[in-house]
């Protein structure tokens, strides 16, 4: 295995044979492409110098694995906004937890830590590295607020876990979605990237960031949360809004803005989302024909079914797996 280190100690997620990563500069070209698939993704982006974001992806029934080297010089954030993952050290003897709509901070001046991450099942995850001195400039004014940047602290180690805000929420679930393309997604990813950095901190320091009221109220974040769980238990038979709201105990009007201020998406856009996701899991498993496919997810007319899904994805169910047997076979 390659162990190459740029400047800032950046390094590259490339996924191999064995559902391992090979660990590979990020500023030289790659030996091979990364073998991401539609249900395994992991998109490394480069923010600026010293500042490196990685999207991972797991529509998988499975867990795959991450290995890297992560130079001291780096703080390093992690965020799960779906399913979390298993961090291992000492070869396995000690797991940290990625809990779902959670987040992890380490930092280590006194020496790098070889990360070993066990992504599981359905997970969407953000991994965001920042050098001290790039964070310092960030927050210039008032950094002796942040424990780290404070020049009593400079050689401790610092460890957090704590739960994800609904705005940042928001913001991570906003790298996962694809209406931003071209020469835009550089600019968009990195605003994400600095807008995830203000909502941390704005957090730890104790301001409100909340745009909308509504969501202030604990109560009133787990009711949504809980309506998300509902609509993924139920998505054959779905509750309508006025079922939902009544299920969980808040107005429709609360429930479609808290919905969209948490998600990122109407409760109905994220349903059909969800349940097309399910579809294409069940159609690469060769076990469904399309029509089965449809009836699995609550489609009684597949044709209904047949047109979301190249609404979705481009292409009917057919072609889909047409070229993914043609991709597999070659």
């Amino acid at each position: 295995m390659r162990n190459l280190l740029v400047e800032a100690g950046f390094v590259n997620f490339i996924p191999c044979s064995g559902s391992e990563l090979y660990v590979m500069e990020l500023h030289f070209e790659m030996d091979e492409d990364p073998k991401n698939t539609r249900k395994e993704e992991v998109k490394n982006i480069r923010i600026s110098e010293g500042i490196f974001m990685v999207r991972v992806e797991n529509r998988e029934e499975d867990s795959f694995r991450l290995k890297r080297e992560i130079d001291q010089s780096l703080i390093q954030f992690y965020f799960a906004t779906e399913g979390g993952a298993s961090f291992l050290f000492n070869r396995g003897n000690y797991r940290l937890e990625l809990e779902v709509e959670k987040s992890l901070l380490f930092y280590n001046p006194l020496m790098a830590l070889p990360l070993d991450i066990e992504v599981k099942p359905h997970s969407k995850l953000v991994f965001l590295y920042i050098t001290v001195e790039n964070l310092h400039r960030l927050f210039v004014t008032g950094s002796e607020e942040i424990a780290f940047l404070n020049q009593e602290n400079i050689n401790q180690k610092f460890y957090t876990d704590r739960p994800i805000t609904p705005m940042l929420a928001l913001t991570v679930n906003q790298l996962f979605q694809d209406n931003i393309q071209g020469p835009a997604r550089k600019v968009f990813e990195k605003a994400k990237a600095y807008e995830i950095l203000a909502l941390f901190f704005n957090k730890e320091e104790g301001k409100d960031v909340e745009q909308c009221p509504f969501l202030n109220d604990e109560d009133n974040v787990q009711r949504i949360r809980e309506a998300k769980k509902i609509l993924i238990e139920k998505m054959v038979s779905p509750p309508t809004l006025k079922e939902l709201s009544r299920e969980i105990g808040l107005n429709e009007y609360r429930l479609k803005e808290g919905f969209k201020n948490i998600y990122g998406k109407t409760v109905f856009q994220f349903l059909n989302d969800y349940r097309l996701d399910k579809a294409r899991q069940l159609l690469e498993s060769g076990k469904f024909k399309v029509n089965d496919a449809a009836y699995q997810i609550g489609y009684t007319n597949p044709s209904h079914f047949i047109a979301a899904f190249r609404k979705k994805f481009g292409v009917t169910p057919k072609k889909y797996l047409t070229g993914k047997s043609s991709a597999i076979h070659g």
